[in-house]
């Protein structure tokens, strides 16, 4: 399988969905490192996941903004690329020779924001990643600056993105790729992918 753009799914929960989206082609899966998220995993079936997947990276995700705590969940996952949320600490975390994204929440940040955000975390991060929990609108404004940002750093959308829509804005905003939300099973090994399977359907690639 081969998709038109680089996928991360993030906030995966169970092997459904890894086994899926790996089969599909995304290039990385992301899994909560932290034990007070929704989403959290724990090492052990965290490796017992990884164990069942092949050709993709793996992203532990974290919104710690401890150093020390963020080194010991690196001990503990080991995944192939680390994702914060804070920029200041991305200078001492690239000591740790480990890929590095960096997430930024749209709803809480301006346009003049979000370009210093992306700017201060370039440097250190491998992506940035742009993800709201709200809706986002794509008006012009959102766009041209998105727009701006994408041409000059390497940025993953994740936030907006549907099967009516996504081939438009990957046509409109030149950016890296995409990031989708895992989500839960009904029960183990049964689950309906929904607009996930939608999405990833409609940017397959022959």
């Amino acid at each position: 399988m081969a998709l038109q753009t680089l996928v991360k799914i993030s906030n995966v929960t169970n092997l459904s969905d890894a086994r899926y989206c790996a089969g599909m082609g995304v290039d990385f899966l992301g899994f909560s490192m932290d034990a007070d998220s929704p989403d959290y995993i724990d090492p052990k079936k965290f490796a017992e996941i990884r164990s069942w997947v092949a050709g993709v990276q793996i992203v532990g995700e974290t919104r710690s903004s401890d150093p020390d705590i963020i080194e010991q969940l690196l001990e503990a996952y080991q995944p192939d690329l680390l994702q914060i949320d804070e920029a200041a600490i991305l200078p001492y975390l690239s000591t740790f020779d480990k890929p590095l994204i960096l997430r930024a929440d749209l709803s809480q940040l301006t346009l003049d924001q979000l370009d210093a955000l992306v700017q201060s975390g370039a440097a250190g991060a491998e992506y940035v990643l742009l993800e709201s929990p709200d809706h986002v609108h794509f008006d012009e404004d959102l766009k041209k600056a998105i727009q701006q940002l994408a041409v000059r750093y390497p940025l993953l959308l994740g936030t907006g993105i549907s099967a009516d829509n996504v081939h438009q804005l990957l046509a409109e905003l030149p950016v890296k790729g995409i990031a989708l939300r895992g989500g839960d099973e009904e029960r183990p090994g049964n689950r309906e992918f929904g607009e996930l399977m939608d999405i990833l359907e409609t940017i397959e690639v022959d």
